[in-house]
């Protein structure tokens, strides 16, 4: 199934909600929240769609704070430390094997959250991160001398990426967890000339589905 598919899937699903979410009031607490979260990430990078194709498993971790606008809508900032990238299975005449880019960030999301039940949420907003680690990782298949892993220079690749970023979650006071997608909006390459001829590599953005676990403070 299409990554895209899903992204279009939230934004039905906040469209339909977010009404409901608007106009019903829940016993939600005022007070503000703050709390840790981890989870898994399950990444890949684009061009024109988003695919399941070449998912690389990661993970997300750190803070985040819980802002109350009103009884059901609040303002969520979080603070994380996250993996990202893609993984490329090859099949060739000269070798098979898997090739892994690694991309961590210190990532910003900024979101609104809506309460549709007092247990049950919607997110919607954005995120901005900065690039901290890049490595590539080749493994061929029955171990040769093309086996290597090395870093990638940061400055060969954009330090900034923002994006889109959309999710549901479960409230069980004071443990939550969630399950959220991130569009990227950045391309990770940069734009070179060698020879005249002026290219960007890599020409891909950033894809995650994220399933994250929260506890209260």
């Amino acid at each position: 199934m299409k990554n895209k598919n899903l992204k279009y899937a939230f934004v039905a699903f906040l469209s339909m909600n977010l009404g409901v979410a608007v106009a019903q009031s829940t016993t939600s607490s005022s007070e503000p929240e703050f709390g840790v979260k981890g989870g898994v990430n399950l990444s890949n990078l684009y061009q024109s769609d988003a695919d399941d194709e070449n998912v690389l498993v990661g993970f997300n971790a750190g803070l985040y704070a819980k802002l109350p606008i009103s009884d059901n809508i609040a303002f969520q900032p979080e603070l994380l430390y996250t993996t990202k990238g893609s993984e490329v299975e090859y099949n060739n005449a000269i070798a098979s094997g898997k090739a892994k880019i690694r991309l961590d960030y210190i990532e910003l999301p900024l979101l609104f959250k809506f309460n549709i039940t007092e247990n049950f949420n919607i997110q919607a907003g954005g995120y901005a991160s900065y690039l901290v680690n890049s490595k590539v990782k080749n493994d061929v298949d029955g171990g040769t001398s093309f086996d290597f892993e090395d870093n990638i220079d940061t400055d060969d690749l954009e330090r900034f990426d923002a994006g889109l970023a959309a999710g549901i979650g479960v409230d069980f006071n004071p443990i939550s967890v969630g399950l959220r997608y991130n569009y990227g909006l950045t391309t990770i390459g940069k734009e070179r000339t060698i020879l005249g001829q002026t290219y960007t590599f890599p020409d891909a953005k950033n894809s995650s589905l994220n399933l994250y676990v929260s506890y209260k403070l």
